[in-house]
């Protein structure tokens, strides 16, 4: 096992300790993974979701010379055909002939799921359909990578992380914030995890809003769009451009606003910068223990306690802002800056906690697939990043204090643990 890796596996022990939270779940990939890969043989890889997160992460493993992408799936057929063939034409400029015909695509995911030849799987569908595709993969026995917010409820979230434990698959959340962005993420975490700053008294996380009720004007879909496939598990309503555009958009679209489909922008850019919060933390197994919103009814300023007195708030700069007994620092993609020169630039001694290594979020996922390894965001991570945006999606909803258990994934409270899940519509199933 890697230094690195066994540095992350001591620091994971010691927080779930802390914690109360059973070892096993975060490390369970580690510890008995799927069979490796051999370097010489190409990964076979499927596309879930085309739009344009989609679109990118295509973009980037088309450029990677030992994985070889078999399939796509998308509701809506421009996008669909525009990755088959730039996926054809990407490898036919491979072959002296000029030509290649040997990718496929579909409408619906559990026919690219099906296919024995594909080794791993990438999803980047809207948030109400991650959790079905990722356990069902996951019981295909394929890896996976899915964008992030990981999940739509709470309760998905532990669904996918043992599904995934249990096949013994490699899993990694579209966390990339921990991988990419010059590392200055990575570098927060490691000052804030050796007392830089002293002892952390305050987190401020500045991202958007909590979703509302979907209200736009139901209009007929377009032949060209498989309507009830893109509301799938959700509650049914008709059509509507904004929530699924037609053909080669190039916007993110606003079904992250609404609650039916997503967590609105909290969780959207929340997924990335709570996720810092929790890591710098040594919060990735854990949690918060109380979610308490603002008395005023305001969608901003909502605060969550943790068991050892540390305060994060929902409101502030883009980013995070960790305030300290010793000083405070602020990162964002792209800043990093302190209340003084020497939290930054003295450097750290050889000694000194480190956290997980990663300068490239999709090889990072190829190579422990490669490897029998954890990836820098496996499930269990995605799920407690995920986690902190549903519950203040929740204390928001319900306007008052709540007290929550990480470990036991319960409120004290009938009405908040009601909206931990949403069943599935029929006739979908987490199963396969």
């Amino acid at each position: 096992m890697a230094s690195s890796e066994l540095l992350l596996r001591r620091q994971f022990l010691r927080t779930t300790a802390a914690a109360g939270v059973a070892a096993p779940a975060l490390f369970s990939a580690v510890a008995a993974s799927a069979q490796p890969v051999a370097a010489n043989d190409r990964l076979t890889l499927g596309f879930i979701g085309i739009g344009m997160m989609g679109r990118g992460h295509l973009s980037r493993f088309l450029g990677m010379n030992d994985v070889q992408v078999l399939a796509v799936c998308d509701v809506e057929k421009t996008r669909r055909e525009n990755a088959r063939q730039a996926v054809e034409a990407r490898y036919a400029e491979a072959k002296k002939s000029g030509a290649y015909r040997g990718c496929d695509e579909y409408t619906d995911f559990r026919e690219l799921l099906a296919r024995k030849d594909i080794d791993a799987v990438l999803i980047a569908t809207p948030d109400h359909w991650h959790a079905i595709p990722c356990i069902q993969a996951a019981k295909s026995g394929k890896h996976i990578y899915c964008e992030k917010p990981l999940t739509f409820t709470i309760r998905e979230g532990r669904m996918i992380a043992d599904a995934v434990r249990d096949a013994k698959v490699i899993f990694q959340t579209g966390s990339q914030q921990r991988s990419e962005f010059g590392g200055k993420f990575r570098q927060a975490a490691d000052l804030i995890r050796n007392g830089r700053i002293g002892k952390v008294k305050t987190v401020r996380v500045g991202v958007g809003g909590p979703p509302k009720p979907c209200d736009l004007p139901e209009l007929e879909a377009p032949g060209d769009v498989d309507w009830q496939m893109w509301v799938g598990p959700s509650v049914y309503r008709g059509y509507n451009e904004i929530l699924c555009p037609r053909g080669m958009h190039k916007h993110f679209p606003a079904f992250r606003q609404y609650r039916e489909y997503a967590g609105g922008s909290l969780a959207d850019m929340g997924a990335h910068h709570f996720d810092i919060a929790q890591w710098a933390l040594g919060m990735d197994a854990s949690g918060p223990i109380k979610v308490e919103p603002p008395a005023d009814g305001a969608e901003t300023g909502l605060k969550f306690t943790y068991r050892d007195g540390v305060e994060m708030f929902h409101g502030g700069p883009s980013g995070c802002t960790f305030e300290g007994t010793e000083g405070t620092l602020y990162v964002d993609r792209g800043a990093l800056t302190a209340s003084s020169a020497e939290i930054l630039e003295t450097p750290l001694p050889d000694n000194a906690e480190r956290v997980y290594l990663s300068t490239d979020h999709s090889r990072n996922w190829i190579e422990c697939i490669r490897g029998g390894k954890a990836t820098i965001c496996p499930p269990e991570v995605g799920h407690r990043s995920a986690t902190i945006c549903h519950l203040a999606n929740i204390g928001y909803r319900l306007g008052r204090a709540l007290n929550w258990d990480p470990q036991a994934e319960q409120f004290d409270d009938k009405e908040a643990n009601a909206l931990l899940h949403r069943e599935p519509r029929d006739p979908w199933s987490y199963s396969v």
